[in-house]
Order: structure tokens, then C-alpha cells, then sequence
């Protein structure tokens, strides 16, 4: 899956910092249950947690994800993909999907404005989706109506984010400041690349179609 917005009123340095600071995305993104940073492998890489809502009558997911970014030239990156961690197994209560790349492009096109590009290849470890959400993603190439919502959610989030950091710890943004980063150390020997065919598929193609995708909820990690 790919998708790209311009966006006209926000620069793309607060775009970046938006996508970076879990604090704040536990403000706006509804559809997060749990997420958090482990620990950090090098000065722009670290390993982190991240489960969520999916649409009903889909179980809710979850991931465990390298993540590493740069930024050079006036492009914003971010690349993350599913790691193994010894002390996060997959969880009874939720799916444990597989990222096996996930990235956000962030361009500024100008001192108030960027474009923003997110690819998604990701295994949400479904044996067989029920036809209500294949039929609604069939009208929607690009995006889940879910997450058409949450590039909404995530350009309001944008707009109000300097005012909400100028009363959340203004200057700690390690993500920029390697040096303010506080994460335990992680080698990576310690980590193993998640691979699909290690995780159990789960058949959710008889959960009955009657049933509506309301309420919050996103197919993909975001």
C-alpha cells in the first residue's frame, strides 16, 4: 500500500517530529492500545512496541519494529520493519502481525508546507479476510477508509503539535538529540528479523459479514 499527501500549512520538520514523539501520538491516534520505545541499537535506530485497534470484526494487531531515520537535504525518513525480542513473544490477546517494511518519505516543499509518501508491506497475518473488508478496500485502491481517516487525524495532529510541545517538554526530541535519548542499549545479536511464516495465521474469513467496520480502527500499523 502507498499513499502520498501535500500538505500546504504544516513545514515538514513538525511533520517529522510528529511521526517520531509517542508521547504525543498517544494524544491523538485513537487507535493505539499500547505503544512505546525498548530500546536504542544505534544514534538513529531503535526497537519499539506498537499494538492497535483494527476495524471490526478484525482482531486487534500488534508489532515489534526496528525503526531508523535520517534526515538529509530537506527529506525526512523514516524506515521501520518486525523484529523478534526476546522479552516481547506475541501476546495471547492480540495477533502479532509482521511489518516487513514500512516508511514515511517527508519532503519540505517549502518554509510551511511538505508532501508526505507512506509505503506499507505488511503481513497482518489473516488467513482469509471477510469479504465486507475486502469489498470496502476494493473501492479505496490506495487507502482503508480507516486510514484515509487517519491522514485526517494525523494533519490536525500536525497543526496543534507546537502548541501542545511548548507544554511537554519543548526541547527533548531525541529523535534529533541523540544525546537526550535515555534508552538501555541494544545489541543487535540480541534481535532476530521477524519473518511471517514463524506466526500462526488466523482464519477471520467466517467472522460473520453482517457485521459493520465501525468504530476506530486501522488494518496496518501506522
Amino acid at each position: 500500500m502507498q499513499c502520498r499527501i501535500d500538505v500546504p500549512d504544516v513545514p515538514a520538520e513538525t511533520m517529522y517530529d510528529v511521526l517520531h514523539d509517542s508521547e504525543y501520538r498517544r494524544e491523538w491516534d485513537s487507535n493505539i492500545i499500547d505503544t512505546h520505545d525498548i530500546a536504542q541499537v544505534a544514534a538513529n535506530a531503535d526497537v519499539g512496541y506498537y499494538a492497535w485497534r483494527c476495524p471490526k470484526p478484525i482482531k486487534n494487531r500488534d508489532v515489534v519494529m526496528l525503526r531508523a531515520w535520517q534526515v538529509e537535504d530537506g527529506y525526512h525518513t523514516i524506515i521501520n520493519f518486525s523484529v523478534k525480542h526476546p522479552k516481547y513473544p506475541p501476546r495471547k490477546d492480540l495477533v502479532r502481525a509482521v511489518c516487513l517494511l514500512t516508511g514515511y518519505l517527508v519532503h519540505s516543499t517549502g518554509p510551511n508546507s511538505c508532501s508526505l509518501t507512506y509505503l506499507a508491506q505488511v503481513d497482518p497475518k489473516v488467513a482469509g479476510l471477510p469479504r465486507v473488508l475486502i469489498s470496502c478496500h476494493s473501492r479505496f485502491p490506495l487507502c482503508f477508509p480507516a486510514f484515509d481517516q487517519m491522514l485526517k487525524k494525523l494533519h490536525k495532529a500536525c497543526v496543534q503539535y507546537p502548541a501542545w510541545k511548548q507544554q511537554h517538554n519543548v526541547n527533548m526530541k531525541p529523535w534529533l538529540h541523540p544525546e537526550q535519548n535515555k534508552l538501555p542499549m541494544l545489541a543487535l545479536s540480541e534481535l532476530a528479523l521477524q519473518r511471517a511464516a514463524s506466526l500462526e495465521n488466523i482464519d477471520e474469513s467466517s467472522l460473520a459479514e453482517e457485521e459493520s467496520m465501525g468504530g476506530p480502527g486501522c488494518l496496518f500499523p501506522w
